[in-house]
């Protein structure tokens, strides 16, 4: 054995090795791999994580505009808002009432047609035309019908998009956000 002398003291050194380690025993070496290999994958993995969030909220938001709108519904299909007088906005706060708080109620987009005939209603979604504002500048009719006539009921939501990670995006409309549409067709009641 050899032995160095330095400032300060007498440190030991195995015959035959360098002081300092070698590229090879470098790159040999597992210390840190673990958040290395982490640091690699976080990005993806986060993205993953966020989208699959984001898309749960969404079905969920969807869901509650469904049950909403089938319930705001029995109000016309019973003859509840034909006979009390009912207006648009009074039946938009009916369906907010049923919403969570998650959705803003002054977004809501409420359009009631009525049919002659089942063949003749169409719940298709109507074409949204946006203003230089960027909200909606459609004008929606709002006719509950008489008894017996067959009412198309649609109400629509702006969902607020967040981010679109590694390219996956949920918006379906120009201004970034997703459009919820919750429709119900039925016959009033005589």
């Amino acid at each position: 054995m050899k032995f160095l002398a330095t400032t300060a003291s007498w440190t030991r050194r195995p015959a035959g090795r360098l002081g300092w380690k070698a590229p090879t025993r470098f790159l040999r070496s597992r210390d840190g791999a673990t958040a290395v290999e982490f640091g690699l994958i976080a990005l993806p993995f986060f993205a993953i994580l966020f989208a699959a969030l984001q898309t749960a909220i969404l079905l969920m938001a969807q869901e509650e505009l469904e049950t909403a709108v089938e319930k705001a519904g029995r109000l016309v299909l019973t003859g509840q808002a034909t006979n009390d007088g009912t207006t648009q906005a009074q039946f938009a706060t009916d369906v907010c009432n049923d919403l969570p708080a998650l959705f803003n109620c002054s977004n809501l987009m409420i359009n009631m047609q009525t049919a002659d005939t089942f063949a003749d209603a169409s719940p298709a979604a109507p074409t949204l035309t946006f203003g230089s504002n960027g909200q909606v500048a459609n004008t929606w009719s709002y006719n509950p019908g008489n008894p017996g006539s067959i009412v198309v009921l649609q109400v629509m939501y702006q969902w607020p998009v967040f981010g679109n990670l590694l390219g996956f995006g949920l918006s379906n409309l120009p201004n970034g956000n997703h459009l919820l549409m919750a429709t119900s067709v039925f016959k009033e009641e005589p």
